[in-house]
């Protein structure tokens, strides 16, 4: 007798913009763009995410690098909103509630591009053909593809609690500047 499949399933949940990294952490939320998405109207309660930085989200994509920063568990279906959420200018219909399992310090993390040729989920071998693959809020990962980022990740991440208060006040600052 074959044990039941795991229904869960773990995506790379990207984020593109710092403020967004912050709302994201502090309200333990995603919310979500307008536009339809297979991805998006699969996400499920109990779905694990892995929180993805892109180079450009910190505004120096000539210094700063792709990277996992944390892990959570959506701990809600995707509804949407009575009311939009507006992030740095745009405005996000619908979302879930997260439940944040840890986090890297600020402008730390995993970086992803060494990792790409030993990733599933970036089949294009072409250098610099796996970025294209992250241009969406969701991107599916295998278990053995999970399982690697959640090891690396599980060697540098702490307690949300004590962490997300500096990307919360760091991008504050940011912004205000």
């Amino acid at each position: 007798m074959s044990a039941e499949p795991d229904p869960t399933r773990t995506y790379l949940l990207i984020l593109s913009e710092r403020e967004a990294v912050a709302w994201v952490l502090r309200h333990q939320q995603m919310a979500f763009p307008s536009t339809r998405r297979a991805e998006v109207e699969r996400l499920a309660v109990g779905d694990r995410l892995l929180l993805l930085t892109t180079r450009g989200c910190w505004h120096n994509p000539t210094r700063d690098r792709t990277r996992i920063i944390g892990t959570a568990e959506v701990s809600s279906p995707v509804r949407t909103y009575e009311e939009p959420v507006t992030i740095a200018g745009r405005d996000f219909p619908r979302g879930c509630d997260l439940h944040l399992d840890n986090v890297t310090p600020y402008r730390t993390g995993v970086e992803l591009s060494p990792l790409v040729p030993e990733l599933e989920a970036f089949p294009d071998a072409r250098p610099g053909a796996w970025a294209v693959r992250i241009r969406r809020p969701l991107l599916e990962l295998g278990r053995a593809d999970a399982r690697l980022l959640t090891g690396e990740l599980a060697q540098v991440a702490g307690d949300p609690a004590e962490l997300v208060p500096e990307y919360v006040e760091k991008v504050r600052a940011a912004v205000s500047r």
